[in-house]
């Protein structure tokens, strides 16, 4: 399949998901693996502000990628927060230079000891309103193209429209209500990421590999069989092959 047949496939299916009831979990976290695949980066990360505009995270292509950005949040330093606050794209930042070094110092230890050596942050946005930031990594110094910058970009904005499920500004509650639902979903779905990998003998990545494979077989939203996963209502899940 040709690179631009790749790009059709994945809008097509990100658009498919935009119906007026979807699991904006399992939307974000498609999205952030099919950034991996689209613009051959080593990981993705996807973070929200909630209701008071703090930045929460909200998905990630891998458990190492989520704990960073986590880290990040933590010590309110890195691309993505300054790209949220901010609300542009800082693209190519070379983790390895001095001067980057110094401006986070902590993010940027913290990022070369999880194997990332270039991150790129892009806004989450809908016209000047910017609802959170998209974070891509290398783990080696690779820059980012015009063309795949453009690309990166569209996806964060596909993700917005996602997010928002809306076309104007002034659906602010509604927004507001989307983005902390999703954000309270996240930390049921940690917990029982947790749980599993401890009852399978598993990685965190592999137990939420099962989650989605569980739900989507038994037709149920992520969120939804954690809370069961969580209240000890389900049993039958096992570990699948690989990390969807």
């Amino acid at each position: 399949m040709s690179r631009q047949q790749q790009v059709a496939e994945v809008f097509v299916e990100m658009a498919d998901t935009l119906v007026d009831d979807f699991d904006i979990i399992d939307f974000l976290q498609k999205l952030s693996a099919r950034c991996v695949e689209l613009l051959d980066v080593s990981a993705a990360g996807i973070l929200l502000a909630d209701s008071h505009g703090d930045l929460q995270m909200i998905a990630a292509s891998d458990e190492n990628t989520r704990l960073l950005e986590l880290f990040a949040l933590q010590h309110d330093q890195g691309p993505c927060v300054d790209c949220y606050t901010q609300g542009v794209a800082r693209l190519n930042i070379d983790l390895t230079s001095s001067a980057v070094a110094r401006h986070w110092p902590l993010f940027v230890d913290r990022a070369g000891r999880s194997g990332y050596a270039t991150t790129h942050a892009l806004p989450l946005r809908l016209r000047q309103h910017v609802v959170g930031a998209l974070n891509l990594f290398h783990t080696d110094r690779t820059t980012l193209g015009v063309e795949d910058a453009a690309l990166a970009q569209a996806l964060a904005d596909i993700a917005t429209i996602g997010i928002l499920q809306q076309r104007t500004l002034e659906q602010t509650q509604t927004e507001r209500t989307q983005l902390q639902a999703a954000l309270t979903s996240r930390i049921v779905i940690e917990q029982a990421k947790g749980i599993l990998a401890e009852r399978l003998r598993t990685s965190p990545d592999h137990a939420f590999a099962a989650i989605r494979a569980h739900a989507r077989t038994n037709h149920l939203r992520i969120s939804e069989l954690a809370r069961q996963i969580v209240d000890g209502d389900v049993t039958g899940l096992s570990v699948v092959p690989g990390v969807a």
